[in-house]
C-alpha cells in the first residue's frame, strides 16, 4: 500500500478528482487479494487534467510496454485527447482511465462511490455493486474470481450468512449445523 499512498498524495496534492477501482478497489473493500497496478478512474473534464498533469509529471510518467524512446508527452492535452493510460512511474504502475467497462466515466460512477479513510486520507472508493458490474464486465478470469470474493463480502457485510458451496466437502459441516438448530 505504500506506493499506492504516495500516487493519492501526489493526486491530492493537486486536487485531481478520481475514483479508485480496479484491484485496489476490491482490496478496500475487504479482499485479502494483491494487486500490481493502481486503476483510477480520473475526471476529464475542466481543469482536472491539467491537474493530473501536474500531480504526476515529477515522477516519470511513460505509457507501459512502449519501447524506450517513443516519443511521449505528458501533458493536459495528451490526457484530454486519450481515453486510458496504462503508465509506469517511478511511485509505480499507475492506470488512469477514462472510463471502465460495466460503469462508465467519471461522473457515471460518482453515484456508486463511497468515502474510505486510508491511513489519513479521504479516498473515493467504487461500491461494491457498481465493482461487481464492471468486474462482471471484464470477464477476466481473475475479475471473475474477485466477483465471487466481493458477493460474499457484500452478503457478510449486509449481515447474512452465505450458503455453503455444493459438493460433498461442504455436506458434513451443512449436516453439523442441521444438528445444532435441531439441539436448540
Amino acid at each position: 500500500m505504500t506506493e499506492f499512498l504516495r500516487i493519492v498524495e501526489a493526486l491530492e496534492r493537486e486536487g485531481v478528482r478520481f475514483v479508485v477501482v480496479g484491484g485496489v478497489a476490491v482490496i478496500l473493500q475487504g479482499s485479502a487479494t494483491d494487486t500490481r497496478d493502481f486503476d483510477f478512474v480520473v475526471d476529464r473534464t475542466g481543469d482536472n487534467p491539467r491537474r493530473l498533469e501536474r500531480a504526476l509529471a515529477p515522477h516519470a510518467p511513460y505509457l507501459r510496454g512502449a519501447p524506450p524512446g517513443l516519443p511521449f508527452r505528458w501533458d493536459a492535452a495528451t490526457i484530454r485527447r486519450g481515453l486510458n493510460f496504462t503508465l509506469t512511474t517511478d511511485l509505480g504502475d499507475i492506470d488512469l482511465l477514462g472510463e471502465i467497462a460495466g460503469g462508465g466515466t467519471y461522473q457515471d460512477l460518482l453515484p456508486h462511490t463511497e468515502e474510505k479513510e486510508v491511513e489519513g486520507h479521504r479516498i473515493r472508493v467504487i461500491d461494491i455493486p457498481a465493482l461487481i458490474r464492471a468486474k462482471r464486465a471484464a470477464g477476466r478470469v481473475k475479475d471473475l474470481y474477485h466477483v465471487a470474493e466481493l458477493e460474499l463480502i457484500q452478503e457478510l457485510k449486509a449481515g447474512r450468512r452465505p450458503p455453503y458451496p455444493e459438493g460433498p466437502m461442504f455436506d458434513e459441516q451443512r449436516r453439523l449445523e442441521r444438528d445444532d438448530h435441531g439441539r436448540e
